[in-house]
C-alpha cells in the first residue's frame, strides 16, 4: 500500500508539474500583450513573400496572354488565379493565416479575429509586395505588355463599385465559414478560396478586372503612375470584406459569433493563438 501511495503521489507531482509548465508558459505568452518579435517578423515575411508571389504569377499570366495571341485565354487565367491562391494559403497560411489582401486583414480586425495593432504592419507588407511584383513583371515584360495589369472600370464606376463590393462580399463570406467556424474542415480552405476567386474572376473580370484587393490594384497604379478609377477598388473591397465577415458571423447558428478563445486553431487561414491572444 505504500508503495501504491508513493507511485501515486509521484504521478501526481508530474502531472502539477507539467501543469505549472503550462500556466506559466500562457502567462509568458499573454502577459506582454504581444507575441515574440521574431515571430512577427517571421509571419510578415511569409505574408509579404506569399503576396509577391500571388501577384507576380497573377500579373504575368495577364501579360502572357495578351503578348502571345490569347495563349491562355480568359478563363485560364482565372483559372490560374484561382490555382494560385489556393496553392499560397496552403504554402503559409499555417504561418501568416494568407491574408494577402488588406480587406481581409481589416474585416478580420473589426470582428476581433486580428489584432488591430498587426494591421498597418501587414497592409504595408501586402502594399509593398504587390508593388514589387508590378515593378518586377514591368521590368520583365516592359511597359507596353505591363498596361494590361491595371484594373480600370470597363463601364460605369458606380457598376464596378457595385461589383467589386458583391464580389469581395462573396470571397470573405466563403473566407469566414472555412477559416473561423471550427465546425468547418480546414484541409479545404485553400480549395475553397481559389474556388471562389476563380468563380469571381470569371464573372466580374471583363467588367472591373475582379480585383477584390486594394493591394492588387494599387501596386499596378503606383507602378503606372495611373491612379483612374482606383477608389472603386479601395472602397468596393473593403466594404464588401467587412460585410461578408459580419453577415457570416450572423449565420453561423450560434447564439453568437465564437470569440477568439473558440476559434478554430487549426485551419491553414488562422492565426496562430499567440497572434489572438494579443488582442
Amino acid at each position: 500500500m505504500a508503495d501504491t501511495l508513493e507511485t501515486n503521489n509521484q504521478d501526481h507531482d508530474i502531472v502539477v508539474e507539467v501543469k505549472d509548465e503550462y500556466l506559466a508558459s500562457n502567462k509568458s505568452n499573454n502577459s506582454s500583450g504581444s507575441m515574440v518579435p521574431t515571430e512577427f517578423l517571421q509571419q510578415l515575411m511569409a505574408e509579404l513573400i506569399g503576396t509577391y508571389l500571388l501577384m507576380f504569377t497573377g500579373f504575368t499570366s495577364i501579360v502572357v496572354n495578351l503578348g502571345m495571341d490569347n495563349i491562355l485565354t480568359f478563363p485560364g487565367v482565372a483559372i490560374l488565379w484561382g490555382l494560385d491562391v489556393m496553392v499560397m494559403v496552403y504554402a503559409v497560411g499555417h504561418i501568416s493565416g494568407a491574408h494577402f489582401n488588406p480587406a481581409v486583414t481589416i474585416a478580420f480586425a473589426t470582428c476581433k479575429k486580428f489584432a488591430w495593432k498587426r494591421v498597418p504592419a501587414y497592409i504595408c507588407a501586402q502594399l509593398f509586395a504587390s508593388t514589387l511584383a508590378s515593378g518586377t513583371v514591368w521590368l520583365a515584360f516592359g511597359e507596353e505588355h505591363y498596361q494590361s495589369v491595371g484594373t480600370l472600370p470597363a463601364g460605369s464606376n458606380v457598376q464596378s463599385l457595385l461589383l467589386e463590393f458583391v464580389i469581395t462580399f462573396y470571397l470573405m463570406f466563403a473566407v469566414s465559414g472555412v477559416s473561423t467556424d471550427e465546425r468547418a474542415t480546414p484541409e479545404l480552405a485553400g480549395i475553397a478560396v481559389g474556388a471562389t476567386v476563380t468563380v469571381n474572376s470569371l464573372l466580374a473580370g471583363p467588367i472591373s478586372g475582379a480585383s477584390m484587393n486594394p493591394a492588387r490594384s494599387l501596386g499596378p497604379a503606383i507602378v503606372s503612375n495611373c491612379y483612374t478609377g482606383i477608389w472603386v477598388y479601395i472602397v468596393g473591397p473593403i466594404a464588401g470584406a467587412l460585410a461578408g465577415c459580419w453577415v457570416y458571423n450572423i449565420v453561423r447558428l450560434k447564439d453568437k459569433p465564437p470569440s477568439t478563445e473558440t476559434v478554430n486553431r487549426n485551419s491553414s487561414f488562422r492565426m496562430r493563438a499567440r497572434m489572438i491572444s494579443s488582442l
